[in-house]
């Protein structure tokens, strides 16, 4: 699992000048005193960009993310994973070297640690049974003492805050893989970070979907804990900056946004960004933390593997206590991103995802933040669909003809009456209705309406994808496409709907049966319309 699933909480690492304070660090020549001012070339790492990184992790959250911004910024990257046939689906992984090892493996970490410059871990074993610690401790072991070895010159680690406070079994040992790459590897930066936001991160998941589907809140106390949460894109700038560091630097750094807020504020303002009314949250004292873990599992589909160390970690306040890293990196290129910018960015990968990431570029392609097909499936919030598949008499030129004239005087092939009742429904509570029509009967061009419709994407005789403009809980869209089977046409027609918020789960469910029947009947009779059209 990629760090980004944990609010670790570390002590700082004992000997050297692995101290949160950097004790012992000497300025490299050109580094930047602490009252000089960012920017120019104050910092002077000597950076080759022709370095080889490994990282490992590279399936999970922060992994899958960082070989494409390495990638970019010139590097060679090389995968280590236990199985190389996860990491196939990765848009990047032709670009890339995987290697098949496991890091409680000392021969086989040892080779895929040859010839590297720089080293990323990022594995944990959040949500593992008994014994993770062990496993966490004989993995950092082993890859430490590998990459000395190996004489990597840098190893990268991402991991928690350091609140001096009782914490959690899991965030201790997440703080004592951080002691262990300090005090036994190579010259290590060890970055501490709280809440990560992003989509398809388990703690931001976990904010959306309690903030999305409870109105009204009945919360344990830690909803007042304090939280310095870092947008995704800033932590992968920092990741990557890393890899640069002089090599004298053997130490940890806290990184993290603008704003200081609680767990109860993160809510309230998650709500205000994604539009929805203002959640009423009551705090109470007897919610403990496994009681928390049960609540938060029946409320978010974050397994309760993930959501138990993720809400026990919450008794923690994280906020940064030193900026350090200030003196080796500047800051992302547009300034930290605070929290309401970054959910935005979030939400609008979310209300995008299994449609706009998967099949065109509505969104900018490539962010970092966005998510990607091989996310966990509870990522990115609810996605309900209606999928079917009619075969039709007819060459696919025909179908498509058929599918290019829907909407309009065509209408849509199923429950007439129906339609007009939901266009009169919308126009009830301010929505367009069906009075839009089309501008051609036979040509539809990107941008078009159709009837309550939109046209978000159009490939002749291939596809066409609609966006609903219907007032609805949630967003809507349907997609018609064509393929071709021996010489016969055959549609496959999907209905997409993401859910905004309870009343769009109830809306979802409460017309399914209705659905149903107008969705089977539509396949069919576009089909049965292609059929009938003469050649």
């Amino acid at each position: 699992m990629g760090p980004d699933l944990l609010r670790d909480g570390h002590r700082p690492a004992h000997g050297g000048d692995a101290g949160r304070r950097g004790k012992g660090l000497r300025p490299t020549r050109g580094a930047r005193r602490e009252d000089q001012p960012l920017g120019g070339d104050a910092l002077a790492p000597v950076v080759n960009h022709r370095d080889l990184c490994l990282v490992t992790g590279a399936s999970g959250y922060i992994g899958g993310r960082l070989v494409p911004e390495l990638l970019d910024a010139g590097h060679r990257v090389r995968c280590m994973a236990r199985s190389a046939r996860r990491l196939r689906d990765h848009p990047w992984a032709g670009r890339v070297e995987i290697v098949e090892a496991d890091a409680t493996d000392p021969e086989a970490t040892r080779r895929a640690l040859d010839g590297v410059d720089v080293a990323y871990y990022l594995i944990h074993a959040i949500g593992g049974a008994g014994g993770f610690a062990e496993n966490d401790r004989r993995a950092a072991r082993t890859f430490a003492d590998a990459a000395r070895d190996a004489k990597v010159r840098r190893l990268v680690y991402l991991g928690g805050m350091d609140p001096d406070e009782e914490l959690s079994p899991h965030l201790r040992s997440r703080a004592e893989v951080g002691r262990i790459m300090l005090d036994h590897g190579p010259p290590t930066v060890w970055l501490r970070a709280a809440v990560i936001i992003g989509s398809g991160s388990a703690s931001f998941e976990m904010l959306r979907y309690l903030t999305e589907r409870l109105p009204i809140m009945v919360t344990p106390r830690w909803v007042h804990t304090r939280i310095q949460p870092i947008a995704i894109r800033d932590v992968l700038h920092y990741l990557v900056a890393s890899a640069d560091l002089p090599a004298d630097v053997n130490r940890g750094f806290d990184i993290g946004g603008p704003d200081v807020l609680t767990y109860a504020d993160m809510m309230r303002r998650y709500a205000a960004v994604a539009g929805l009314k203002r959640r009423l949250i009551v705090p109470v004292p007897v919610l403990s933390p496994a009681l928390s873990s049960l609540w938060v599992g029946g409320i978010t589909p974050v397994p309760g593997g993930l959501a138990r160390p993720l809400v026990e970690s919450l008794r923690n306040e994280v906020v940064c206590t030193e900026n350090d890293i200030a003196r080796y990196v500047p800051p992302p290129p547009d300034g930290p991103i605070g929290f309401d910018r970054s959910v935005a960015l979030a939400l609008r990968r979310v209300q995008q995802a299994d449609v706009t990431t998967r099949w065109s570029s509505a969104g900018v392609p490539g962010a970092p933040s966005d998510p990607l097909p091989t996310d966990p499936d509870w990522a990115g919030g609810t996605l309900y669909t209606d999928d079917r598949t009619c075969r039709a008499d007819a060459p696919p030129e025909r179908l498509w003809e058929v599918i290019e004239g829907i909407g309009g005087k065509h209408g849509w092939y199923s429950f007439p009456i129906a339609w007009r009742a939901r266009g009169v429904l919308d126009r009830l509570v301010g929505g367009v209705g069906l009075r839009r029509g089309r501008r051609d009967p036979r040509r539809l061009r990107i941008g078009e309406t159709v009837d309550f419709w939109r046209v978000e994407e159009i490939e002749t005789n291939t596809l066409l994808r609609l966006r609903a403009e219907m007032r609805l809980p949630g967003l809507a869209w349907l997609e018609l496409r064509v393929s071709d089977e021996n010489g016969r046409a055959v549609l496959n027609q999907r209905a997409l709907f993401h859910p905004r918020g309870l009343a769009g789960h109830a809306y979802w469910w409460t017309f399914r049966p209705f659905h149903n029947r107008i969705f089977n009947r539509m396949c069919h009779n576009i089909t049965h319309a292609a059929e009938q059209t003469p050649p």
